[in-house]
């Protein structure tokens, strides 16, 4: 009797010391921002490009000037974006009082029809929480938090040379720590592959959802097509709830300057691109095991958001996914795998 008492107070013992712990470690992550960030942006980058990498040494140009000729890429790319994209930033930001304005107008006109039909859908009292420019600041922050990181780009550029040289020979060094044959070779390599495998295919999903978003709003002349092409290609990394909150901008937008028929197409176009590639298109290259529950998606955005700031909510995605391939690769852990799994995806092989 007494010795079960005692088995029941030591894992009491573990589950208490397992959660200071993680208190411990969330503590020092947030008081660790401005290190933590550019190194995770930097192994983000460095995961993407990895295959660019492989297939260059693959055709016979040595590692230096393959690793050269990514970085070259990255800053063009860089260069491109801050070109195109931050003129418009600094204009949406300098706007933003009077589209809250013309939103706010919006809602008090729709507000009056539906009294004058007789419907007294809110009181005084309740208005005063509805904020329709809220979506507007959020959008805001989270691009300039992602823009305040170009003054980083030194050190996260300089991080990624150094991550691409280890993975060019880490692969040998693995190879004389474990053996070829074993479980822990099998289980490792089959992390890094699904870890790879899963950024680069949301990757180029996300770009082809940004662009065809960019090109739409452009045929609709809606303002900053190309800001919210950005937006849309960070935010595909939230699936679920990502394209909705990247959609609510350019829509609230497009019904301020333009009208509710240029918004109910803004709405349509987004709806279409991602029912075709987020819905369809995306679980079917990814395959099973590769998803999230809703659920996950949405706390896994709150807590990185709040551990990591506003860039921490377009990683949170990719963290979470990397924890959950992680513990799918051993047996002990792959109950708390199936726990995060979304149970949508598709097999296809």
């Amino acid at each position: 009797m007494s010795e079960k008492v005692n088995i029941g107070f030591n894992r009491v013992q573990r589950f208490l010391l397992t959660m200071a712990a993680f208190v411990v470690v969330v503590a020092g992550m947030r008081a660790s921002q401005d290190i933590l960030i550019p190194f995770l942006l930097s192994l983000f980058i460095a995961i993407i490009t990895m295959p660019l990498l492989n297939w260059l040494r693959s055709k016979g140009i040595p590692t230096w000037a393959a690793i050269l000729i990514i970085i070259l890429t990255i800053l063009v790319a860089g260069f491109l974006i801050a070109v195109l994209v931050g003129s418009s930033l600094t204009d949406f930001s300098n706007s933003l009082p009077s589209y809250q304005r013309g939103l706010q107008s919006k809602l008090n006109d729709a507000l009056a029809f539906f009294e004058e039909k007789g419907f007294n859908i809110v009181d005084q009292t309740f208005m005063e929480f509805i904020d329709p420019g809220a979506a507007m600041r959020l959008t805001s922050k989270i691009l300039t938090g992602m823009g305040n990181l170009l003054g980083d780009t030194f050190l996260i550029l300089l991080v990624v040379v150094f991550m691409l040289l280890e993975a060019a020979t880490f692969s040998q060094k693995i190879e004389k720590a474990i053996p070829t044959e074993s479980p822990e070779m099998d289980r490792l390599n089959g992390f890094l592959e699904n870890i790879n495998r899963y950024m680069v295919i949301k990757t180029w999903t996300s770009l082809g959802t940004g662009t065809i978003v960019t090109i739409w709003l452009s045929i609709w002349r809606v303002d900053y097509a190309l800001l919210w092409g950005l937006l849309t290609f960070l935010f595909n990394y939230i699936p679920n709830i990502g394209s909705i909150m990247a959609a609510v901008p350019p829509f609230l937008l497009a019904l301020v300057t333009l009208g509710p028929w240029t918004a109910l197409a803004v709405a349509l176009g987004y709806l279409a691109v991602n029912m075709t590639i987020g819905s369809f298109l995306e679980p079917r290259l990814m395959g099973r095991g590769l998803g999230l529950s809703t659920l996950v998606v949405f706390l896994s955005l709150l807590f990185w958001g709040w551990v990591l700031g506003p860039v921490g909510m377009i990683l949170s995605v990719p963290l979470t996914m990397t924890m959950k391939i992680a513990l799918s690769s051993f047996d002990e852990t792959q109950w708390l795998s199936a726990l995060l799994d979304g149970g949508s995806s598709v097999k296809t092989s």
